[in-house]
């Protein structure tokens, strides 16, 4: 299921400029989910150790799906920018 979900945002093109921001004050200008402190980082990290989106959205209740999502479109369109760069 998660599969799914994943390849239908990015398949759509998610829009996630509305959900990850950038402040140069707030966690060194890293990309943030909706101006709080957690970091796309963040979040991919708690998925690269296994934690299933039911996990991280139990463990951080202000978070939404729309948020993981928004972090997985934000990663896959910045490795597609290295890759164009680098090639």
């Amino acid at each position: 299921m998660l599969y799914s979900v994943v390849a239908v945002a990015y398949l759509t093109g998610m829009d996630y400029s509305q959900i990850i921001t950038m402040e140069p004050g707030k966690r060194s200008g890293k990309p943030c989910i909706r101006g709080l402190r957690m970091t796309v980082a963040d979040v991919l990290g708690y998925l690269a150790s296994g934690m299933t989106h039911e996990e991280i959205l139990r463990d951080f209740p202000y978070l939404t799906e729309a948020d993981i999502l928004a972090s997985l479109a934000f990663a896959a369109d910045r490795e597609r920018k290295l890759e164009t760069v680098a090639g």
